[in-house]
């Protein structure tokens, strides 16, 4: 592989199932091991790594490779809780490894084609919804779907959020699997958000107002469409309707090839470590939201 003009090797794997670490092994012609400890007392020499294991691992696995001095892209959420998250990042800094957090809507082409265009937007409507799949239950849909959404919210509305109402039902996991929030930032921008993995339908989108004008991304088809309200005077305003170009890429490459970047040059990822633990420490507040109003509302039966 080749990003950037500099050339990339596929290093090592690290799989628990021993059967997948095998294959990996096989197909790629590189070293397998079945843990963390294993790799590490193999003494490789490697310079970055892709933490793809299930959010209550992260912890674990990345503060042992950080500690190791190996550059890590760790999926999103950074960690399970605020505590793991500022240990990682102390962990980082201490060590001098960067540290990017795989928010991968950072680097849909369509979020890309919207930044010259933004002018300090005050209503946001999101929809994320999925069909249901075993993985990633060890997370809520918060945590495993809606935080994308999150993340590109908080980075565009800029400003604190100021008040989180939200509620959520655990539907075919024993975690919440739809819910519904609603945050005011200190600026007055509103967001409302819906996230299901119990859907029939996949549909990634934002949506969001400005002065005179209304924006939509459609996450899925890397699309954005912007209609303009001419502000002439006249009793009904014309519209306009604009679809910027949208250069084609796919975000996990750009992802991946942003992050190498950000290891050969030592500069500070898209998504920073920061940014990560920002998205998630909203993402656990909203959870707080949905269980207090679980509780007042009477749901909690649900949660048998």
């Amino acid at each position: 592989m080749e990003t950037a003009g500099y050339p990339v090797a596929l290093a090592a794997v690290i799989d628990a199932e021993a059967a997948h670490a095998s294959r990996a092994a096989e197909e790629w012609k590189i070293p397998a091991y079945t843990s963390v400890e294993q790799f590490l007392a193999a003494a490789q020499q490697i310079d970055a790594a892709s933490v793809c294991v299930p959010t209550s691992a992260h912890f674990a696995v990345a503060s042992q490779l950080l500690e190791k001095g190996i550059d890590l892209l760790i999926e999103k959420p950074i960690a399970a809780s605020t505590e793991e998250a500022d240990h990682l990042l102390s962990t980082a800094d201490r060590t001098g490894r960067i540290l990017q957090v795989g928010h991968l809507e950072r680097f849909n082409p369509a979020v890309t084609a919207v930044q010259p265009f933004l002018n300090s937007p005050m209503f946001f409507e999101a929809h994320r919804l999925s069909v249901f799949t075993p993985r990633a239950l060890d997370v809520d849909v918060v945590l495993d779907l809606m935080i994308h959404d999150l993340d590109i919210v908080l980075k565009v509305a800029n400003a604190p959020v100021k008040e989180v109402r939200a509620v959520g039902l655990p539907i075919l996991s024993k975690k919440v699997d739809i819910a519904n929030v609603r945050l005011e930032f200190e600026s007055g921008c509103v967001a409302n958000f819906t996230a299901s993995r119990v859907s029939t339908e996949l549909v990634r989108k934002l949506r969001f107002f400005q002065p005179h004008q209304y924006v939509s991304i459609d996450y899925a088809r890397r699309d954005l469409l912007i209609i303009d309200v001419a502000a002439d005077g006249k009793p009904m305003p014309g519209l306009g309707f604009t679809k910027p170009k949208v250069e084609p890429g796919e975000p996990l490459r750009l992802e991946i090839e942003a992050f190498l970047n950000s290891v050969r040059t030592r500069s500070t990822p898209k998504v920073s470590a920061q940014d990560g633990r920002e998205a998630l420490a909203l993402a656990l507040k909203i959870n707080a939201a949905i269980a207090h109003h679980a509780h007042h509302a009477g749901l909690d039966r649900f949660q048998t």
